[in-house]
């Protein structure tokens, strides 16, 4: 069996998201370069970002069509790292609310990457 091991967003500057994903993650990336930078999360997951203007980036994709979800141990951690990210002027796509599965919030990265934080499903 395969397992995803490799997390790549496509960013319009890598130094900008990069001092984004600093902040928020709160580690230091262990990669990086102009066009491509990278951090190592626990469990052996790389989270990467790659800069659309590289020389060798290629996608016939455009939009964000997905989310980064961090799942968190419950509703009063959601609310707290909500009132920290508002504080700290990430821009906020849906607002903190209640969901079939519990509090939830989605917040947006430089370049308009969803970024959901929530509870994982019961």
């Amino acid at each position: 069996m395969l397992s995803p091991n490799l997390i790549l967003l496509y960013v319009d500057d890598p130094q900008e998201s990069a001092a984004f994903y600093t902040r928020l993650l709160r580690c230091e990336p262990v990669a990086a370069f102009p066009n491509y930078v990278a951090y190592a999360l626990e469990g052996g997951l790389t989270f990467s970002l790659w800069s659309t203007r590289a020389a060798n980036f290629v996608s016939s994709g455009s939009g964000h069509r997905m989310e980064i979800a961090f799942m968190v141990k419950d509703d009063l951690e959601v609310e707290r790292i909500y009132t920290e990210w508002r504080k700290a002027g990430v821009p906020i796509e849906q607002e903190l609310m209640t969901a079939v599965f519990g509090r939830t919030f989605v917040a947006l990265d430089p370049d308009g990457h969803r970024l959901r934080v929530c509870t994982p499903d019961k």
